[in-house]
Formats: structure tokens, sequence, C-alpha cells
């Protein structure tokens, strides 16, 4: 198929994107689906949150969406989850801002930002007025020590015994003193780690007869905490030892954790699910299935059925974006290059000279899209990103545009975000490692 033709489809689907009304044929297209995934080529630009948060808006507003489920620890988001609801939590926790400072892994500003604040607030008024409340919920799976510490701390407002029991299993994780490096450093010397202390006390909280609706919560927390300690040390020994493919560990995680919300918010329940397009587009349409990985979009067409799952990325040609040049380096605004001839991206641009908008989506038909299906390169922009280095290696995922998507946002030239300054503890794995330039 030629370039040319790769750029008349794209100017012959593109519906120009001005104004939020612009987005009624997108809504349409995702309203009666059960999941809805919101992509991000790169983690730090502005644009993609706000037309993220746009589209949830009028899902949420308009469509019956019962809870958002972001690439964010689990911890951190429930303190989200409990102030949108009207449950402050800690006094501490008295507005958005002091809600998100909660984000202390590297990079905070992933949530920690000024368009998070503004959804934040948004999420806390909407439910304010509703007798269900909206959820939003972490998916990830970092939070190694910190979920330890919730399962101690749930576990003792339901079942004290329970709950020393389980200090005691986690008590073989004392000794890195909540290092995560250093007890993913010690399974080079003994194998077995902590693995069965830690699946002792997941499988013990499972098996907690819950005895009222107060202890619903609780135990609801202590069981997901549970399971993530469980899966992150899974993570971290597929990480250096090679047991699995950590990624892999990563995103079966995610998806877990996505059928459990969708189970826990009843028959019926509508989940919107924001994440990098490496996680949300479906992975038999890039060289990810070559390498036998998997992300959540497909794994969610595959066990929901595709008519019943929405996957819609985002990219951007040029611009800035937030992100740093090594792991846990200095925030920075970095320059995006114009993109490789001959990828995606670079013809995504292109179309903009013959379009009335800089911005624009597109909305695929699987049998009508023939040149879209092609395979070129997309580029994905990680937390780590050097553009000098990243732009001549594995920026550019091998990609069948019409096939790993349902739907694409395209924003022409797009600026970084802006960050909430926070202090961030960098003795804790950062967020989308190892994985800078696909996550």
């Amino acid at each position: 198929m030629s370039e040319q033709a790769y750029l008349e489809e794209i100017v012959k689907e593109a519906k120009p994107l001005r104004h939020q009304e612009d987005l009624g044929p997108l809504i349409e297209s995702l309203k009666n689906k059960k999941i809805v995934m919101l992509g991000e080529s790169t983690h730090g630009t502005k644009e993609f949150y706000k037309w993220r948060k746009a589209i949830s808006q009028e899902l949420i507003t308009h469509h019956g969406f019962k809870f958002i489920a972001v690439e964010g620890d689990w911890p951190p988001c429930q303190k989200i989850n409990h102030f949108i609801q009207g449950n402050h939590g800690p006094a501490e926790l008295r507005n958005a801002h002091d809600v998100l400072s909660r984000f202390s892994r590297w990079p905070t500003w992933m949530w920690a930002n000024d368009e998070m604040l503004e959804f934040v607030d948004w999420l806390r008024d909407w439910n304010a007025q509703q007798a269900t409340k909206l959820g939003f919920h972490g998916l990830d799976m970092y939070s190694f020590y910190e979920s330890s510490d919730e399962v101690l701390l749930h576990l003792k407002k339901i079942d004290p015994e329970l709950a020393s029991d389980a200090a005691k299993h986690y008590a073989c994780l004392g000794s890195y003193q909540h290092d995560e490096k250093a007890y993913a450093r010690s399974l080079f010397k003994a194998h077995e780690g902590c693995k069965k202390d830690i699946a002792a006390v997941l499988a013990e909280t499972l098996n907690r007869t819950i005895h009222s609706e107060a202890e619903k919560g609780a135990w609801f927390d202590a069981k997901q905490n549970a399971q993530i300690v469980l899966n992150a040390e899974k993570y971290y020994r597929a990480m250096l030892l090679g047991e699995d493919d950590a990624w892999n560990v990563r995103d079966n995680h995610m998806m877990e954790t996505l059928k459990m919300l969708l189970e826990h918010y009843k028959h019926g329940a509508k989940a919107i699910v924001w994440a990098h397009n490496t996680h949300i587009g479906d992975y038999r349409a890039t060289d990810m299935v070559s390498n036998r990985q998997v992300s959540i979009g497909g794994l969610a067409r595959e066990i929901y059925g595709q008519e019943s799952v929405a996957l819609v990325g985002f990219g951007t040609a040029s611009g800035s974006v937030l992100a740093s040049h090594a792991w846990e380096g200095p925030t920075e605004t970095i320059s995006i290059p114009a993109p490789r001839a001959g990828s995606i991206d670079y013809a995504l641009h292109e179309a903009v000279s013959r379009l009335d908008s800089p911005n624009y989506f597109l909305l695929f038909d699987k049998r009508g899209n023939q040149a879209l299906s092609e395979i070129k390169g997309q580029r994905a922009v990680g937390v780590v990103y050097d553009p000098a280095q990243e732009e001549h290696k594995g920026t550019y995922i091998p990609t069948s545009l019409a096939n790993r998507y349902d739907a694409f946002m395209f924003f022409d030239r797009t600026t970084a975000l802006s960050p909430i300054q926070l202090n961030f503890d960098r003795d804790k794995f950062p967020e989308t490692y190892p994985h800078g330039a696909r996550i």
C-alpha cells in the first residue's frame, strides 16, 4: 500500500476536533461499551489528560459509567476514591491537592498535576449529587511495601488476630527496611525469598468470612493489597531472575484488577481505563505478539469480546512533554522532534495540511480501513525520554493502527503537563520501570 493511499484514508476518515461538542460521533461509538480504554503516546502531555477528562465526563454524566481505573498504584488511588466519595480519610486530606500529594513514587507528576486537580474536584462534585458513587482505582502493582502496610492496617479493623498472623508472615519483608530494590536483589542469593509467606497472607485474607456491611470496605482493600504484594513479588522475581516476562506479569495483574472491579461494581457495570497506548492498544496488532507479550487492551477484547470493548489511542507529532532523561532524574520539559518519515505519526501530521483543524480523531471500520491496517512504526514515549537517543532505537513500535485501536485521537502539536511539585521516595522502584520507552 502506498504512502499516498495511507494519507488519503486518514484525510477521508478524519473528524476535526475543536470543541468538546465535536466529540459526538466518538461518544456515540463508546456509550454502550462495557469497557472504554483511553490511551496516551506519552505520559507527560497536557492535551491527553484534558481530552481523556472530557470524554470521561461525557461517559459518566450521560451514559452510566461506574468507575475509572488508571495506570497508577492502588493505595494512593484509593485515597482519591475515598475523597471523591465524600470520605476524607486522614484529617490532613482536606482537598484534591492533599490527596494527590499521596503519590510519592517517581514520577509523581503522572497523577499529581494540574489537569488531575481539576478532574478530582469535578469527580467529587459529581458524586455529591449521586446516590450511587462513582469510583476511582489504580490498576498497577508497584506498591509492594505500601500494600503490605495497607493489608495490616485494614485487617486490624476487622480481625486483629488475622492481622497478627499476617504481620508474622510479612515480618519476612522487614529485614529489607521497606526497600524494594534490596528485596529484589536478595532473590539472587535466596531464591525463595518471602514468596510463601506472602501467598499465605492472601490465602488467609480470602478465607476470612465477612460478618457485616461495615467490614466489607476494609476487607475489599485488604484482599486487593494482599494480591498486589503477591504479584509485585512475582514481578520483581521475573524482572531479575527471568522466571516470567515481567511485562506480562504487570499487564495480567492490571487485567485481573479490572475484572475484579467490574465484578465489585456488579452486573452491567461499565468501566473507563486510562493508561499508555502500549497497555490499552491490542498487542496482536503490534510486534508485541511476536515477543509473546500481552496488553490489557488485547486481553480485554479476548475476555469480553471485541464488541464490548473500545480502545482509543492518543498521539501527537511534536511539541513538548514532561519527562526525565534518566530514571528518577529531574523532571524536565523536553521538546518532541518531528516524527520519523514513513511512520504513522508522520502521516497523521501530513494530513493536517489538508484538514481544517490541527486536532482530529479517526473512527475505524475494521472492514473498510484497508490502508490504515498496514504495519508502520508508531511512536511511544515513556517517563524517561531522550529524543537524541530514542528517535533512533525502540521508540517506534510496528503497528496496524486500525487493528490496534477502535479510534485514534491526534493532536498535531502538544504541551507538557504542569506538575504539582512534590517530593518522592528514591528507594522505591519508579512506576513504569523498566520499560521506559513502551510505557
